[in-house]
C-alpha cells in the first residue's frame, strides 16, 4: 500500500519543529515531501499571494507552499496561538492555516491547534493530527514520545557543538534571529556565508536551552509576552559575554521583532552590534557592505584590547 505523502514547507516554524514534525509523521508510515531551498524565484511566487504588508517570512512561506502542490496529499500546516500561558506567539502562526486554506483550496490541509490558555496542548494537537490520518491513538501517542525525544536530543546536540565553538580565539558573532529567519537561504543564509568567508565564527541564538528562558529573559526585559521573542533576548543575554559582537537579524515588517530589538538596543549597551532588517528589495551588495563595516570595527575593537 502506497504510503500517504505529507508536504511540509521548508519556511517558517519548520526550522524550530522539522524533527518533531518528521520523526512523528514517518513513525506513523507516512512519506515527508519537503520543498526545495528558497531562492528569489520563490520569494516572487509567494510576494503573488500575499500583499505588500505581509513580511518578507510570510512571502518566502507562501512561496514554499506553491511549490509543493501537486506533491503531496496533505500539506502540514499547524495553527499555534500559545505555547506557555500568559504568552503568545505572533498572529500569523495563528492565521497560517486559514490564510493557506483559502489561497489554496483545492489542496488538503492537515489540521493541528496548539492553544496552552484554552488547554489544547501539543499531544491533544498531535492527536488531532493522527485521526485526521485515520491511525490508532496509542500508535499516534507513541509517535509523538517519540519525536518529542528526538527534538529535544536535537537541541541539546546543537547546544552542546555551539558551546564548543565558541571557545575558539576567532571573532565570534552571534546571530539573533528567529530560525526561519537564520537559516533562510535568502536571508540570514546570505549573512552567515558571509561571515564564513571572512573566518567569522558563527553562533545562532536558537541553539539554547529553553528552561533558562524566564532566568535569562529579565537580564534585559521581562515585559515581552511574544514566547519566541522571549526566547531570543533570553539567549542573548546568555551568551553576550561570550561572542564580540551581534546582528539582530528581522524580516519586514514584524512588529514583534521591532519591539524586542528596540529594547535590546537600548537596554544591553557594549558590545557592537547590527541591526538588519530584510525585504525582497534589499541590495546584497549593500548588505555585504554593512557587514564588511561591522567586522573591520569588530577586528579594530579586539586589536585594540589585544595590545592594551
Amino acid at each position: 500500500m502506497e504510503k500517504i505523502k505529507i508536504g511540509i514547507p521548508k519556511a517558517l516554524l519548520f526550522y524550530k519543529y522539522h524533527t518533531l514534525w518528521k520523526t512523528f509523521l514517518e513513525n506513523l508510515d507516512c512519506e515527508v515531501v519537503l520543498s526545495e531551498k528558497t531562492t528569489k524565484e520563490t520569494i516572487e511566487i509567494g510576494k503573488k499571494y500575499l500583499d505588500s504588508e505581509s513580511c518578507l517570512s510570510m512571502k518566502i512561506f507562501m512561496g514554499h507552499v506553491a511549490g509543493l502542490l501537486g506533491k503531496c496529499d496533505y500539506l502540514l500546516i499547524p495553527r499555534i496561538v500559545s505555547i506557555k500561558k500568559k504568552e503568545k506567539l505572533c498572529t500569523n502562526f495563528s492565521a497560517l492555516y486559514d490564510l493557506t486554506h483559502n489561497l489554496f483550496p483545492e489542496q488538503k490541509i492537515l489540521y493541528c491547534n496548539i492553544d496552552i490558555d484554552h488547554h489544547e496542548t501539543e499531544l491533544h494537537a498531535f492527536i488531532q493530527l493522527g485521526k485526521q490520518l485515520k491511525k490508532k491513538k496509542a500508535d499516534i501517542i507513541r509517535a509523538y514520545e517519540i519525536g518529542k525525544k528526538e527534538q529535544q536530543q536535537a537541541l541539546l546536540r546543537k547546544i552542546k557543538e555551539q558551546k564548543e565553538l565558541l571557545k575558539t580565539k576567532k571573532m565570534k558573532i552571534l546571530m539573533v534571529g528567529h530560525p526561519y529567519n537564520l537559516y533562510d537561504s535568502e536571508v540570514g543564509g546570505i549573512i552567515s556565508r558571509y561571515l564564513k568567508e571572512e573566518d567569522v565564527t558563527v553562533a545562532f541564538a536558537d541553539r539554547y536551552f529553553l528552561p533558562r528562558t524566564d532566568l535569562d529573559c529579565k537580564i534585559i526585559s521581562d515585559e515581552i509576552y511574544w514566547t519566541y521573542n522571549r526566547e531570543l533576548i533570553a539567549s542573548l543575554s546568555y551568551y553576550y559575554p561570550y561572542v564580540d559582537g551581534i546582528i539582530l537579524l528581522s524580516t519586514f515588517p514584524c512588529g514583534p521583532d521591532s519591539l524586542a530589538n528596540e529594547m535590546i538596543i537600548r537596554r544591553k549597551k557594549g558590545k557592537p552590534m547590527i541591526l538588519i532588517v530584510m525585504d525582497e528589495l534589499t541590495s546584497p551588495a549593500g548588505l555585504e557592505t554593512r557587514l564588511e563595516s561591522f567586522v573591520d570595527m569588530i577586528k579594530e575593537r579586539r586589536l585594540q584590547h589585544e595590545t592594551r
